[in-house]
């Protein structure tokens, strides 16, 4: 076996990677007043070894911002992100911004004055949302998206996605994963509408695939990817019987739009259900660009699926956290540090986000 490969150049759409390790989008809460500022710009910089880095998830409008301080995409946030951008590209990185609205998974303590929690439908998550005013609060029951809400959502994400290019980022990242507003559609627990968005897989994956080719069509398709996490349950997104059918299908007509890449999830190293091999292998032989896979990787594991094509690009997540130069760990089989801050991960300052140090050789 090529044990090189993980650090070899690849393409992306008209991208070229210096390596096929991609950082994974997490969340991290920093951006005060859901602006992108100068700290965060200091994080990405650091972490630029990576071919490819894939924000946190970014609202595209004032009624996506359902976590506490979660950067956006419109108005003000433009040029706070044309920070990180340049830190990235300065360091000789490549940078996608995810756009991720979250939907129902929101509280309206986190949302600015005017905005509404909105959902596919009036269907309430089981669970509660951390809120800076009142701490834990249980979520709401969101409204119920009529004509006029999916509009406005699907314009506010294709000017979310120019902002993204007007900033500086070499592409969007569609969140449709993690139980946020984009899967809420996909799935028949969280979307109980009668209408075409409704009902069959073809009218639950409609809004999905209604956005992505608005936003490919506007920005590039080369620049265009998704994310999706078949068999997660995050977010209170229990399993159901059509799970294979809906991502094969979806799998399809994303291939068909000829998007840059589709981006899996699995979480089930920290507990969530395992991610069955076989709808990753029909994910695989369904669509036809850039395949990357995420979740629970090493060196050896990434190795591996890059050798036997199950993938062209891994992601690491929180190894990221606390090794900011991981890439450099990795090719020098350096030891990785282990000491991760994981009360920090959601605070508003520099401890537990930007002061992890670099190895030092002795």
């Amino acid at each position: 076996m090529n044990r090189y490969k993980l650090f070899l150049p690849a393409k992306l759409g008209q991208l070229t990677l210096k390596n096929r390790i991609v950082m994974a989008p997490m969340t991290r809460c920093r951006a005060i007043g859901n602006v992108p500022n100068e700290l965060m710009a200091e994080y990405y910089g650091q972490r630029a070894g990576a071919g490819l880095i894939i924000t946190e998830g970014t609202a595209p409008s004032p009624n996506g911002l359902g976590y506490a301080r979660i950067p956006g995409c419109f108005m003000v946030q433009v040029e706070g992100w044309k920070k990180t951008t340049s830190a990235v590209h300065k360091a000789g990185g490549k940078i996608f911004l995810q756009l991720m609205h979250t939907g129902r998974i929101s509280h309206s303590l986190n949302l600015q004055e005017g905005a509404q929690i909105i959902a596919p439908s009036a269907v309430r998550a089981s669970g509660q949302m951390w809120t800076d005013s009142a701490e834990l609060q249980d979520f709401p029951i969101p409204k119920h998206m009529d004509d006029d809400d999916l509009l406005l959502t699907l314009t506010e994400y294709v000017a979310a996605a120019k902002h993204a290019i007007d900033a500086g980022f070499d592409g969007v990242e569609l969140h449709a994963a993690n139980g946020y507003l984009l899967e809420q559609f996909l799935s028949p627990v969280s979307n109980i509408r009668t209408d075409k968005y409704g009902g069959s897989i073809e009218n639950r994956c409609r809004f999905v695939l209604e956005v992505v080719k608005e936003v490919s069509e506007v920005i590039g398709k080369e620049k265009t990817g998704v994310r999706l996490s078949p068999y997660g349950v995050a977010s209170d997104m229990p399993h159901y019987p059509e799970i294979d059918e809906t991502y094969t299908y979806l799998a399809e007509e994303l291939n068909k739009l000829g998007i840059a890449y589709l981006h899996i999830v699995d979480h089930s190293g920290m507990g969530a259900p395992e991610v069955p091999a076989e709808i990753k292998i029909i994910i695989r032989n369904r669509f036809k660009n850039t395949i990357i896979l995420s979740g629970g990787y090493n060196r050896e594991s990434a190795e591996a699926d890059i050798e036997n094509s199950q993938a062209d690009l891994i992601a690491f997540g929180r190894p990221f956290i606390n090794n900011p130069d991981l890439v450099k760990r990795m090719k020098n089989h350096w030891p990785m540090s282990h000491e991760l801050n994981m009360e920090a991960f959601y605070t508003a300052d520099e401890k537990g986000y930007t002061d992890y140090p670099v190895y030092k050789e002795t």
